[in-house]
């Protein structure tokens, strides 16, 4: 299985800024000693061809994708780009699968969302038996899921190397790690704000919250960790202190502690921010305080 740290770096901004100024960055985060860089897929740039702007600007970094959708593609695309991207770049990409949501699926790619978990154990079942021609990595490449729920996080362990928890409680990486087992991966990313007034740090929390507490996915799993209709809909304090670590970077470790005893392999921290910037200083402090 690929060794991606302890900790890494989750992120979605990049896509919104020119490759030149992605490649300057990651070399930096290379630099810094970061050991992973999480990509998204969601409508932005394809997270295949990204990885591979990554991987060619950094010498001992690994990207892994968070997720890529089965939607978005083939499974022998899929398993051939993992194989192309890790041949070429010494086993340095991490496939992230994921399932997504049924707004996207649905409204934006016209898909049918109707058994989301059926698909993804025929989607890896295919992606194991596609017929590859290319040069071959040297080291098989590694698959994670994203899995929330009692089934996908079973099918991790059945079919995967281990999960990819997003958008959840410290007390899920403890579910997370006994369904798939002592021996599975379980990258857990946390939310995190660096900022130590109470009202801003939730303001900041709650703006990027937004758009995952609509998609019933996360609210579903919200509750099975006791938080109500209400407290999801507000979005009300104890829920924005449970998913997200705000405060000094003190706090941010101690979260990152906590993720860790919990049973997390890995823990992928995201910088919330009210803008689009590139957080380069935040991720320079976050090496210091956990690299």
């Amino acid at each position: 299985m690929i060794d991606i740290g302890s900790v890494g770096i989750w992120q979605g901004v990049l896509d919104g800024h020119p490759a030149s100024a992605v490649r300057e960055t990651v070399a930096e985060l290379d630099e810094l000693g970061w050991p992973c860089l999480w990509i998204p897929e969601t409508v932005s740039r394809d997270p295949f061809v990204s990885a591979g702007i990554m991987l060619g600007a950094c010498d001992n970094m690994k990207v892994a994708t968070g997720i890529a959708s089965i939607w978005a593609r083939d499974a022998m695309t899929t398993a051939n780009a993992t194989k192309t991207l890790n041949e070429a770049y010494d086993g340095r990409f991490l496939l992230g699968l994921g399932v997504s949501h049924h707004t996207i699926t649905e409204w934006v790619r016209k898909h049918d969302y109707s058994k989301p978990l059926t698909h993804m154990r025929e989607y890896l079942e295919r992606m194991d038996k596609s017929m590859f021609k290319g040069v071959e990595p040297a080291v098989p490449p590694s698959v994670v899921i994203a899995a929330l729920g009692p089934k996908m996080l079973a099918l991790s362990a059945e079919l995967a190397d281990g999960a990819h928890p997003y958008f959840a409680p410290v007390e899920h990486t403890a579910v997370a790690r006994e369904a798939v087992g002592p021996d599975k991966m379980v990258a857990t990313e946390q939310m995190i704000v660096l900022e130590t007034d109470p009202s801003k740090a939730r303001e900041i929390a709650r703006g990027q919250m937004a758009v995952y507490l609509g998609l019933p996915n996360y609210a579903n799993n919200l509750k099975r960790f006791g938080f109500t209709d209400d407290e999801i809909t507000n979005a009300d304090d104890r829920l924005v202190d449970a998913i997200v670590a705000w405060g000094s970077m003190d706090t941010v470790v101690e979260r990152v502690k906590a993720q860790h005893d919990a049973g997390a392999n890995h823990v992928c921290v995201q910088v919330l921010q009210d803008n689009n910037s590139i957080p380069i200083e935040a991720w320079r402090e976050l090496a210091s305080a956990l690299l």
